[in-house]
């Protein structure tokens, strides 16, 4: 980075607040109006109270912001989480809901610890180790996973208790005895949803969608009278149409229900099953995947960042960390850096971190002094957003993209998302894994050659730098040459030799194609020789390429 873009960058800490106050006040609020409804929503998705992830945000914004290692990321709860909490108040309450809640509150502790400790260590590299086609499976088994469970609540139906499947099977059968009044306050908020993704206007985009969705389903929800208990009729000359009943009953209980005291809402842990199986199954999963979504999102959102500022990734995953033990120790869900906020931050002109702060300062003033508006929303108006959250995460686009990459590719994200589906969430990444390692040893990689990349580093002449490459260079091995190239000073031609490379995988190539681009920009330069021979699996540029044998 040239000494003119460190000098424009913009200023952090207290010097930034006096320098940005105004833009990240602003950037706060807006982001307070999309966090309100997801974290009502995750939370009653994940098996918690509505309060918890209100609790969470605010720690995210107001602690968290304080102390990590990122720039305009907002922290919070995230869809990605639902399944792995849910699982685990499932798992570890046995059917009693409340001590689940409070089981899986010390499995959220147990595994802030791991975090912190996973910072402290310089873990964030880990991330790397995941292969992309593996990480969007997961993501989008993650989608079809809540889709399946909220298009339910979405209805007013309460399905039968029973596996995934079961739960995927019964959606004919909730649309077949929909409760009318609830399903047009969740239809309304999905059709919301998609014509504000399709609109063009600026004016109106700035209008935060799930807001909307909100206002129209507390007014539907008032208009219908949700707030009393009643039997509404479905009259025979048309005025309600149902399909097997001829009375439905509303109520509260399509009510996000929190306490008018928000301190009524802290809960503590409870450990009484740290010795059991399920309980570290359940920090195993939170830690991991809590990590994982978040150092993924915080290298996205660096790259939406029009400064091009770099996080610290360690430091950040410590502050998450710290965040997740606190929210873990008083009642709220796990926090990860989530990049749908995030990326409305960066379009609202954020510049630093107490944008982050006063989105959490914001949900803390709301919570106190309006509860009771936040009892007033309809839960199949938060299920709408939900279900859309998912399908964005499982759509067909997702599944164009990978394709679009290569089959194979499209192989490892399918099988991923099946065994997800039909296993958890980390047995099925384990088995995304060891399928695309499977794909690379049949396409000529060797046992050696899994876990360890062999490449010399010689300094040229002309004070270039050649790198050369040998065997295969994949998601699994790379993390050494990745530490290496870090260590390089910034302005030298660099020389990569492929030529002896037998296979490089998506991940690599991927991973080549941003390093150039990071480094050029700082005035260094990068050429690739040997790739000519290689035969790509698919026409995309990053696609896998391989030498026959």
């Amino acid at each position: 980075m040239n000494d003119a873009t460190t000098a424009s960058l913009p200023v952090t800490g207290l010097a930034g607040l006096k320098a940005h106050w105004r833009g990240d006040l602003l950037s706060g609020f807006l982001v307070f109006l999309i966090a309100l409804p997801l974290c009502l929503g995750i939370s009653m998705a994940s098996g918690f109270p509505p309060s918890a992830g209100i609790i969470t945000a605010i720690i995210g914004g107001m602690v968290v912001s304080r102390g990590n290692g990122s720039f305009i990321t907002i922290n919070g709860p995230a869809a990605g989480l639902i399944v792995v909490v849910y699982d685990a108040v499932q798992s570890l309450g046995e059917g009693d809901a409340m001590l689940g809640y409070r089981y899986a509150l010390a499995a959220i502790v147990v595994a802030s610890v791991i975090q912190i400790l996973m910072g402290v260590f310089k873990a964030g590299r880990l991330s790397s180790f995941f292969p992309a086609s593996v990480v969007h499976g997961m993501l989008a088994a993650i989608g079809i996973i809540i889709m399946a469970k909220q298009i339910h609540v979405m209805l007013g139906v309460t399905p039968e208790k029973g596996s995934l499947i079961s739960t995927i099977a019964q959606i004919p059968e909730s649309f077949a005895n929909l409760n009318l009044e609830i399903a047009v306050i969740g239809f309304s908020g999905l059709v919301i949803l998609i014509i504000w993704s399709l609109l063009q206007d600026k004016t109106l985009k700035m209008i935060p969608a799930p807001l909307v969705v909100v206002l129209v389903g507390m007014f539907l929800g008032h208009y219908f009278e949700l707030e009393h208990q009643h039997i509404y009729l479905l009259q025979p000359d048309g005025s309600y149409l149902h399909s097997h009943a001829d009375s439905a009953e509303v109520g509260p209980k399509f009510l996000v229900a929190i306490s008018d005291n928000f301190t009524s809402s802290f809960y503590f842990p409870n450990f009484g099953k740290f010795f059991t199986l399920e309980f570290w199954e359940a920090v195993v999963a939170i830690a991991l995947v809590g990590s994982l979504e978040s150092l993924l999102s915080v290298m996205a959102v660096d790259k939406l960042d029009p400064y091009k500022r770099h996080s610290n990734l360690n430091k950040d995953l410590t502050a998450v960390g710290v965040g997740n033990l606190i929210a873990g120790s008083i009642g709220g869900l796990p926090m990860i850096a989530e990049i749908v906020r995030s990326s409305a931050n960066v379009n609202n002109g954020a510049k630093t971190q107490w944008a982050n702060f006063f989105h959490g300062m914001f949900l803390l003033i709301f919570v106190v002094f309006f509860p009771h508006l936040i009892h007033s929303i309809p839960l199949a108006a938060l299920a709408s957003l939900l279900v859309f959250t998912g399908f964005r995460l499982a759509s067909p686009r997702e599944f164009a993209n990978v394709m679009g990459i290569g089959k194979e590719q499209l192989f490892i994200f399918v099988a991923t998302i099946i065994s997800v589906i039909a296993t958890d969430l980390l047995v099925g990444v384990g088995i995304g894994i060891l399928v695309k390692l499977t794909i690379h040893l049949l396409h000529g990689a060797k046992l050696n050659n899994l876990f360890k990349i062999h490449f010399t580093q010689t300094v040229q002449a002309n004070g270039s730098i050649l790198i050369h490459i040998q065997g295969a260079a994949i998601f699994s091995n790379f993390l050494a040459l990745k530490e290496a190239l870090a260590e390089i000073e910034h302005g030298k031609t660099l020389i990569f030799e492929k030529n002896e490379v037998t296979l490089i995988d998506h991940t690599v190539m991927e991973f080549f194609h941003e390093f150039k681009r990071e480094y050029e920009l700082q005035g260094g330069r990068c050429k690739f020789q040997g790739l000519d021979r290689h035969e790509a699996y698919s026409s995309h540029p990053l696609a896998a390429r391989w030498i026959k044998s």
